[in-house]
């Protein structure tokens, strides 16, 4: 139990309150905050809005949250901290934050696990040809078929798989392919050769990455020098029947290129994140064998919420009690971040 608890105002989409605080998290949140758990505001214009700003200390943010500007600031003179839960606050802290002083946290770590999580059953699978045999077993329903000797050559032994960008989701995707028997490639500007031998892996340029990877798996930032780093270019390097796994964002990959191969049976890939964000409903993507197409849901979904909740919640206690931030963000490190 915190020494104080501190005054908290939450700050997302109302409909979003019960999907990120279950009732145990609600009341560990009880506990290590003052609050009014009614109280939600996804607007902070307008007097109900003026005089919650003005009593808050601390802010407990989430998707759909209004951008802490210097408007914001102005009517809230006692806030000292910005807590996330979710992952990237590009769009929500503003450098009037910054300016003030504000000291913010984010709950990226915690989404980033399911990611990795996901992007490793994607690795496993795909390397298996798993989509491909569920649609030829369809086919072959009900008739006995030698699948050893149409799929010889598949499988997880001695596999390369190349990691684009050891961000967090990155570096956790490495530890949790670390036990297989998988030879693992990295590609991040910012990781220098020492430490990529102490991640048990080989940095490597990504152009050669691309080039002998059988799972190419994006996990860089969206920065403008990342626009389109998957390019038609980068796509033709790749192995004839290898897969490229977008877990990422959009922007990174060239989506008409990416379409073209895609479309060509050349490549298999596994995309949960496009641009525009929602692929128009005549997007072959939808209905090619050799594409898993999904909503942007390998990040925190149903109660993978509750992690991200616990970890604000973490976070406000150890504000309370006089204490750092586990998960800190910086002015400085925010161009290099999702």
């Amino acid at each position: 139990m915190p020494v104080r608890r501190p005054r908290t105002l939450l700050a997302m989409a109302p409909e979003l309150r019960s999907r990120l605080l279950d009732d145990a998290t609600a009341r560990r949140l009880r506990e290590v905050a003052e609050l009014d758990q009614e109280f939600v505001l996804d607007d902070f214009g307008g007097p109900a809005a003026a005089q919650a700003l003005a009593e808050a200390e601390v802010l407990l943010t989430f998707w759909g949250a209004p951008t802490v500007d210097a408007r914001a600031l102005a009517a809230a003179p006692r806030l000292k901290a910005v807590v996330h839960a979710a992952g990237s606050v590009k769009q929500l802290v503003t450098e009037a934050c910054w300016d003030r002083g504000i000291a913010v946290s984010s709950a990226a770590l915690a989404n980033s696990l399911p990611v990795a999580e996901y992007t490793v059953a994607m690795v496993l699978l795909s390397n298996k040809r798993v989509m491909q045999l569920r649609e030829e077993y369809r086919r072959f329903r009900g008739r006995r078929h030698d699948w050893h000797l149409r799929y010889g050559r598949v499988g997880n032994y001695r596999r390369t798989v190349g990691i684009v960008g050891a961000s967090r989701i990155g570096l956790r995707v490495i530890e949790l392919l670390r036990p297989y028997d998988l030879e693992l490639l990295v590609h991040d500007l910012y990781l220098k050769e020492d430490q990529a031998r102490h991640l048990g892996v080989r940095a490597v340029g990504l152009d050669e990455l691309c080039r002998v990877s059988d799972v190419v798996s994006l996990h860089a930032p969206e920065l403008p020098e990342t626009r389109a780093l998957i390019d038609r270019r980068r796509l033709a390097l790749m192995r004839d029947g290898a897969t490229l796994i977008n877990t990422a964002r959009g922007s990174l990959v060239d989506g008409a290129a990416v379409t073209d191969e895609l479309v060509s049976g050349r490549l298999h890939g596994v995309i949960d994140v496009t641009e525009p964000e929602v692929l128009p409903a005549d997007s072959p993507l939808y209905d090619l064998p050799n594409v898993l197409l999904t909503p942007h849901i390998a990040g925190s979904l149903g109660n993978e919420l509750h992690r991200m909740a616990d970890s604000a919640i973490d976070e406000i206690a150890r504000y309370a009690a006089g204490l750092p931030f586990a998960h800190p963000v910086y002015r400085e490190d925010l161009h290099r971040t999702a």
